[in-house]
């Protein structure tokens, strides 16, 4: 699943971010998620974007170090107020 927003509401601005994707567990650990990042990049450039918000949880490392691969720089971590966990907040510029 991928989900790209290109307008951001208080509150995909404050915790989630324009980009959203899962893999399903059994397709984990395959590229998938680097190809999926790799794709949205390309089409929120297209979109005319300039730079683009991602999250992650930080009890997920394997997503962070896809992040940062994809230039990612951590602005800061929040608490996901609907589960209490922290979430880990990422800048990447096109």
């Amino acid at each position: 699943m991928l989900d790209i927003r290109k307008e951001l509401n208080e509150d995909l601005l404050n915790f989630y971010g324009n980009i959203g994707y899962s893999i399903r567990h059994s397709e984990r650990r395959k590229g998938y998620a680097a190809m999926q990042l790799k794709l949205a990049k390309e089409i929120c450039r297209n979109m005319g974007m300039k730079k683009i918000l991602i999250s992650c949880y930080k009890e997920n490392p394997a997503s962070a170090k896809i992040i940062l691969r994809s230039g990612g720089v951590l602005e800061n971590e929040v608490v996901d107020q609907r589960n209490g966990k922290i979430l880990q907040r990422y800048w990447i510029t096109l």
